[in-house]
């Protein structure tokens, strides 16, 4: 019996139409680096503060250190007033673990220190010296800011935390640069639920479990777990650790001297003039000559071993 082909309607959804209406989203949007949605929020000011930039805290993670910015947004692209990194602090005394938590805590505090000197406010406003990991909110004519204590005539410096497109889970690293910029005497409103130490069942915060997140008691506990358990494991993740002669026991005084060092000196340390040495000469490009002199050795040192080996 023979067969009779149905040929099965099927409808054009993506036609001329749908094509000639389709509209790109943005660079950035289609290669996944700015949530747009998030950005405008943090950008457009109030038309009643007109011309007033809206500052952010801008805080980013590599593969190798901690990233912390103060921007604003023009038209044509936005300006860095004021940038530190991680690999700074090794001006500072710290060297190695340049992306964990009080690392971030660090450039956090290096940022906000190095801001206000510049905008004149480091003497107005020192921030928390004594880290408890508690939020500090004082409440002034009638608005709340993230400060100890507001002066009647200078305002503290407020920026907004710019956090990428990075998930904002409870005790992530960000908001260890958060917490450090707070405490270096930003204005950043912030509460404590994303912090190390907050529970969201019982709406409970233990304060001194982020203390010790600051002071690298984290990394201190895996340092002495890692010892006990494998040995050969420590050496190696830690190796950077144990040439400096960092234990777990010394990372509290260690954080502690480093937050002092960067009170005291916050100023970016100026870069030294690149100068053209002759010193390197680059080697000469061989003939075709010496090119098929030097696999004609190759080829004679293999076959006279091949030869041995027979023999």
């Amino acid at each position: 019996p023979q067969h009779q082909l149905i040929m099965v309607f099927v409808k054009v959804l993506k036609n001329k139409a749908y094509f000639s209406r389709y509209q790109v989203k943005f660079k950035r949007r289609r290669e996944g680096k700015t949530d747009y949605r998030q950005r405008k929020r943090l950008c457009a000011q109030d038309k009643n503060k007109y011309q007033s930039p809206k500052y952010r805290f801008v805080v980013r993670f590599t593969n190798t250190k901690v990233i912390c910015q103060i921007a604003y947004a023009l038209i044509d692209g936005d300006r860095i007033m004021c940038h530190a990194d991680s690999t700074e602090l090794a001006r500072y005394g710290l060297e190695v673990g340049l992306k964990n938590y009080a690392a971030a805590y660090c450039t956090g505090l290096l940022c906000a220190r190095r801001l206000l000197k510049t905008v004149g406010l480091d003497e107005t406003y020192e921030g928390n010296t004594e880290v408890d990991g508690e939020v500090v909110e004082t409440e002034y004519d009638g608005k709340t800011y993230y400060v100890d204590e507001v002066d009647d005539d200078k305002r503290p410096f407020r920026a907004l935390l710019d956090v990428g497109t990075k998930a904002t889970t409870t005790g992530c690293r960000i908001f260890g640069a958060l917490k450090g910029a707070a405490d270096g005497g930003l204005d950043i409103p912030h509460s404590n639920k994303r912090f190390p130490g907050y529970e969201r069942d019982t709406k409970e915060y233990d304060a001194d479990m982020h203390k010790e997140r600051i002071f690298g008691g984290h990394v201190g506990e895996y340092m002495e777990y890692l010892e006990e358990e494998d040995n050969q494991k420590f050496l190696e993740q830690f190796k950077g650790y144990n040439e400096r002669d960092i234990s777990a026991d010394g990372l509290e005084e260690l954080y502690e001297s480093v937050h002092a060092a960067i009170r005291e000196d916050p100023e970016r340390k100026a870069s030294k003039p690149f100068t053209v040495t002759k010193e390197f000469k680059r080697k000469a490009k061989s003939t075709y000559k010496e090119r098929k002199a030097r696999i004609q050795a190759k080829k004679d040192a293999k076959a006279a071993e091949d030869d041995e080996d027979d023999e």
